[in-house]
């Protein structure tokens, strides 16, 4: 007999919006591209209006892409919207969420002033920090704001459940 301890860490905020017409952004790398197939699953089963945009970090396309078919076909059935995958280790530069982010910052930043909810997920340490300083970076860029103003618009995004995240 085998035993394997385990625990949970429940994060009852990291939730769909309640209007399924409300658009989504959600980023994720490794583990923490799981939650966000219940997301896509859930809006099927809704028939959801709203936009869903989600960025994918994995280390190799051949080895770590495991939803690709998945992800191909709720991009043809129309639920998700928009899909941009970045894998670290596939070039000599590696590329992370952060950099697909900002290459699409033009329309991220449209997608938030259309009232867009934006989803984090996965590692603490480094990737969260990062995707939360490309955001202010899109923000300033394509937002014409201030750093302070940028950080302005990110804690209003946090207390009105728009910026949500489930890191560890």
């Amino acid at each position: 007999d085998n035993q394997v301890s385990i625990f949970v860490n429940q994060n009852s905020r990291f939730k769909l919006p309640p209007d399924p017409e409300i658009p989504i952004i959600m980023v994720g790398a490794g583990t923490g591209v799981a939650p966000y197939r219940s997301f896509v699953q859930q809006r099927e089963v809704q028939q959801a209006s709203g936009k869903s945009w989600l960025f994918v970090g994995e280390r190799n396309f051949t080895t770590d892409f495991f939803y690709q078919t998945e992800g191909l076909y709720y991009l043809k059935a129309g639920i998700l919207t928009r899909a941009d995958v970045a894998f670290s280790r596939d070039q000599a530069d590696k590329v992370y969420v952060q950099h697909r982010m900002l290459e699409q910052g033009k329309d991220l930043f449209r997608w938030l002033e259309e009232g867009a909810h934006f989803y984090v997920c996965g590692d603490a340490q480094k990737m969260a920090k990062d995707v939360d300083k490309a955001l202010k970076d899109i923000l300033q860029a394509h937002g014409g704001m201030t750093c302070e103003k940028a950080e302005e618009y990110v804690k209003y995004l946090q207390v009105t459940d728009r910026y949500q995240t489930d890191t560890y």
